[in-house]
């Protein structure tokens, strides 16, 4: 990708859009989804609101920008290591009320729109979740996993159910580590099979 020649217009446009891009952070945070407007969002970029219009089109589109510019945990390695960097993620989820996060998932749950927005971006976690599952059904996996994140963050921070809400964060993760760590790992079958190999090699 060309960066752009300091001083150009293409510069200056980059600039501007990425002013409106954290107006536009700002203002869902705070509003959600239905009730931010472009003329707010021009407002704390200090633009005016034709502008936004002109480089995003619609607030659908200012918001999936929103959404495509946060930062998403990197998941890596083997299942086991993959496994417990989601737990690490979610424990910081459950001990610090992630404002940003469930301004999102509460947008998601009371808005279509938003909701196709924050589906795809959802996608991109569960597939790097995949990629560390040695299962064929890694993909129906990772999205049990996605599920079972954000049904605790929902259920602790905007349902506030007692139980999870009152609990400590790392009771909940010692509770649901051997869950995850079956969900990621291999198949019983496979490990049956890896387990008969290596006695008849006598490992």
């Amino acid at each position: 990708m060309t960066t752009p020649r300091p001083g150009s217009r293409a510069e200056q446009r980059r600039r501007t859009e990425a002013r409106i891009l954290d107006a536009a952070a700002q203002v869902f945070m705070a509003a959600g989804y239905e009730r931010a407007t472009i003329r707010a969002v021009a407002a704390a970029a200090e633009v005016d609101a034709g502008l936004v219009m002109h480089y995003f089109g619609s607030k659908q589109e200012l918001f999936r920008r929103v959404i495509e510019a946060a930062p998403v945990p990197e998941i890596g390695g083997a299942a086991e290591q993959a496994t417990e960097q989601i737990l690490a993620t979610l424990a910081d989820r459950l001990a610090n009320e992630p404002v940003a996060s469930l301004t999102i998932l509460r947008s998601m749950l009371t808005n279509s729109e938003a909701a196709d927005v924050t589906r795809i971006a959802a996608a991109r976690y569960q597939a790097q979740i995949a990629q560390a599952i040695p299962a064929d059904d890694a993909d129906l996996r990772a999205a049990i996993i996605s599920a079972i994140t954000i049904g605790l963050t929902v259920s602790r921070h905007l349902v506030k159910i007692e139980e999870l809400a009152s609990a400590d964060p790392a009771q909940i993760i010692d509770l649901l580590r051997p869950c995850m760590l079956s969900l990621a790992g291999e198949p019983p079958q496979l490990r049956a099979d890896h387990a008969v190999l290596g006695h008849d090699r006598g490992d």
